[in-house]
């Protein structure tokens, strides 16, 4: 148990309608919503679920995305336990997209920002449309790499 009263375990085909409803309702990107890549955190007394995340597989890295808790159980640790989590499970190196008013949440789970050019193909691509359009709409998105020395190229 990383946050008392709270389970982390793999997401199973029966939690993707409670994932895709916690992603949808953040505004986050919808598509590549697998279960398999899911982890969820749940209440222990009610198996409620209280937050999300996924492991988006790349060709030479990995994606941190669709990260969701609950708004009842922001401030608890819940959102950096994920992190942790799921950054323990990384077989490559790990990368995640965030709006900019994200980055010191991030920073304090081990990840620094980069450039985007920094990022391994085809992961790049994805990363610049998704800041191409999130600027269209006026806002800011930051790259950020995981700061153990393995999510920076040579």
């Amino acid at each position: 148990m990383l946050v008392p009263g709270v389970r982390v375990r793999a997401a199973t085909p029966d939690d993707m309608p409670v994932i895709r409803a916690m992603v949808r309702r953040e505004r986050l990107d919808p598509t590549q919503l697998h279960w398999r890549h899911f982890c969820v955190a749940e209440d222990v007394q009610t198996g409620t679920c209280v937050a999300c995340g996924q492991l988006r597989p790349f060709w030479r890295a990995q994606e941190l995305g669709s990260l969701v808790v609950e708004p009842s159980w922001r401030g608890r640790g819940v959102g950096r336990a994920m992190v942790r989590h799921l950054a323990a499970r990384a077989t490559k190196p790990l990368f995640l997209e965030c709006g900019a008013s994200l980055v010191p949440f991030y920073a304090q789970c081990g990840f620094k920002p980069i450039a985007p050019w920094r990022v391994p193909f085809p992961l790049n691509i994805k990363f610049l449309l998704s800041s191409l359009v999130v600027r269209l709409l006026g806002g800011r998105l930051a790259i950020m790499a995981l700061a153990n020395g393995s999510s920076e190229r040579e």
